[in-house]
C-alpha cells in the first residue's frame, strides 16, 4: 500500500460515506471503490460493508483505518528526513493557525517566506486555538500559531500582544452598557472566558445580545454601521479609525491583554524547512504585516 491508499482509508472512516471521501480526496467515487477493492484484495479480507446509512467498517477495516493515521504520519516523516539531507530549504511546511491570524496575518507573512524561499509548498490547518494546539503536540503541524496562553511546554515564541476593546459607532457610557445592544461573535474558548469574567467583575446584569454573527470580521462591520458595540481584540480594529474604543481592564486598573504565540517542537527544528520559518519569524516585525 502506498501513501495515496492510506489517506483514502483515512478519509473514508472519517466521512463514513464514500461520496463524501471522494470529494475530500478529489477522486471520482468510481475511482475510490476501485481503490478500495484493490486494498480489500491486498489484504485478503473485506474492509467495508455498505447499506443505506453509508459506510459500516468490518474488524479487520477498522484496523487498518486507525492505522492510517500512524502510517500516514511516518510517511511524512520519512520524505521530511529525506529531503533534509539534501541540505536545501524545500518540501512542505504545515501549519496550523488559528482563525484571526489566517485572516489578518497568514497571507501576507506566507507571500514573505515564498519570495525568500520559493521551492516551500503550505498545508495549512486553520482552527480554534484550542485545537491548534492539540494539533502541534501530537505533531500533525510542523508550527502552530495560537491566540491566548495554553500551557505550552516546548518552543514558543511571543509574536504580539494587543489589548481587548469595547468598540462602537457612537461614544458609550459604560454604565449603561448592559441596557445596550451587544453584537456576539464566535470566538475561542480561552478569549470568551476573558471576556465572560470581565463582564462579571462589572456588571450584575447579562449582556444585551442583540445580534449573534460567525466571525469577529462580519461583526466588527455591523459596528461600523452602529448597529451596536462589540468586545474585540485590538489588531481586529486598526483599519477603523473612526470607532470610538475602550480598553478592557482588570479590577486593579491593569489593561486585559492577549498574546499570541508560535509553537512548535525543539526537535522540528532539525528540518532545515521549519529551521527557516522560525528564524524568518523571529526577524520580521508581525505588526508591519498586513
Amino acid at each position: 500500500m502506498d501513501e495515496r491508499d492510506w489517506l483514502v482509508l483515512q478519509a473514508l472512516y472519517e466521512e463514513k460515506n464514500i461520496t463524501n471521501a471522494a470529494k475530500l480526496l478529489y477522486i471520482s467515487q468510481p475511482a475510490l471503490t476501485n481503490r478500495l477493492k484493490q486494498i480489500e484484495k491486498e489484504f485478503g479480507v473485506q474492509i467495508v460493508n455498505r447499506g443505506r446509512r453509508g459506510v459500516q467498517f468490518t474488524p479487520q477495516g477498522e484496523y487498518l483505518a486507525k492505522s492510517a493515521y500512524d502510517m500516514i504520519h511516518r510517511i511524512q516523516h520519512i520524505k521530511e528526513n529525506v529531503l533534509n539531507m539534501e541540505n536545501k530549504i524545500t518540501g512542505t511546511l504545515r501549519l496550523g493557525v488559528s482563525t484571526f491570524f489566517t485572516d489578518y496575518k497568514l497571507p501576507g507573512l506566507l507571500k514573505l517566506f515564498k519570495d525568500e524561499y520559493p521551492d516551500i509548498e503550505f498545508k495549512v490547518t486553520t482552527e480554534w486555538s484550542s485545537h491548534i494546539t492539540h494539533l502541534i503536540h501530537n505533531e500533525d503541524v510542523h508550527v502552530g500559531f495560537v491566540k491566548g496562553d495554553y500551557g505550552w511546554k516546548d518552543q514558543k515564541r511571543l509574536l504580539f500582544e494587543e489589548r481587548i476593546c469595547i468598540a462602537s459607532k457612537e461614544p458609550i457610557n459604560m454604565s449603561l452598557l448592559p441596557d445596550l445592544p451587544r453584537i456576539d461573535y464566535r470566538t475561542d474558548q480561552n478569549l470568551k472566558m476573558t471576556v465572560d469574567k470581565w463582564w462579571a467583575e462589572n456588571y450584575a446584569k447579562p449582556p444585551l445580545i442583540s445580534i449573534d454573527v460567525d466571525k469577529a470580521g462580519t461583526c466588527k462591520n455591523m459596528v461600523a454601521n452602529g448597529l451596536g458595540y462589540a468586545i474585540l481584540p485590538s489588531m481586529i480594529l486598526d483599519d477603523l479609525e473612526d470607532l470610538h474604543k475602550i480598553e478592557l481592564t482588570t479590577p486593579d486598573g491593569e489593561p486585559i491583554i492577549r498574546k499570541s504565540w508560535m509553537f512548535f517542537h525543539k526537535e522540528s527544528l532539525q528540518l532545515n524547512i521549519v529551521k527557516a520559518f522560525v528564524e524568518f519569524i523571529e526577524r520580521i516585525d508581525l505588526e508591519d504585516i498586513h
